[in-house]
């Protein structure tokens, strides 16, 4: 029985010492997250993001259908881009841009009761969260990415202002075949730069951003083209940062 009792005792100890060593690990790489996180998302704060996972993704598969590795990507400053574009994207993609902090309860619950009745959904992502995704994540539907998202769009509306925000999404974000950002797009589609875009030229690569890759702002369908006449209606109704 004493030695039964000591061997209880020694494996009580190893036990007890495994737990100590898992806690401080744990505690270790949770720090170090949240360190490496912060510091990613304070420096992109100053520094343009060179390229991302997506434009990545998307230039392999372009190169596996045979058309050659292609990323169409040119950085314009805020102070550069037309407001037509910023006021376009805001009509267009996010309404509330300037008001929220990162997540449209309304267009959330919105989501939620369209869901519900089986109704079809288009992406209600806000601004915001659009950067959130592309900038820092990869594209898919897992509980992890959506978790990440949010804890990466909650850093991105404490750490940037919303004119960083802004800059930021409109020169990643996808907005054609191997195009990104307003300055390649502008010129990939209409041939010439994003500062003198008119009002109809902004709301057209705007509303084409559901499905860039599918939908062109040069020749619209009937479908983009009416989406485009609404934002211009209501570009004049929105203010930018």
């Amino acid at each position: 029985m004493a030695i039964q009792r000591k061997g209880n005792r020694r494996k009580g100890k190893r036990n007890t010492r495994w737990a100590a060593r898992w806690k401080t690990w744990a505690i270790r790489i949770t720090l170090a997250f949240f360190g490496i996180t912060i510091f990613w998302v304070l420096a992109l704060k100053f520094i343009h993001p060179p390229i991302t996972y997506l434009m990545i993704k998307r230039g392999f598969e372009w190169k596996a259908a045979g058309k050659g590795f292609k990323i169409e990507k040119d950085w314009m400053s805020y102070d550069e881009l037309s407001d037509n574009l910023k006021r376009a994207a805001i009509a267009g993609e996010d309404a509330h841009f300037l008001t929220h902090h990162g997540f449209d309860t309304d267009a959330i619950w919105e989501a939620f009761e369209k869901n519900r009745q089986g109704k079809k959904l288009r992406g209600g992502s806000t601004i915001s969260q659009q950067v959130a995704k592309n900038v820092f994540l990869w594209p898919g539907r897992s509980w992890l990415r959506k978790g990440l998202e949010t804890y990466f769009t909650f850093l991105i509306e404490i750490c940037w202002s919303k004119k960083r925000i802004l800059e930021v999404y409109l020169n990643v974000i996808e907005m054609g075949q191997g195009v990104y950002g307003a300055e390649a797009a502008a010129h990939y589609y209409f041939n010439k730069s994003a500062r003198s875009l008119s009002k109809k030229q902004a709301a057209l690569i705007i509303a084409i951003l559901p499905n860039p890759r599918n939908w062109d702002a040069r020749r619209p369908s009937n479908y983009v083209n009416s989406r485009a006449n609404s934002i211009v209606r209501y570009m004049g109704h929105y203010k930018i940062p």
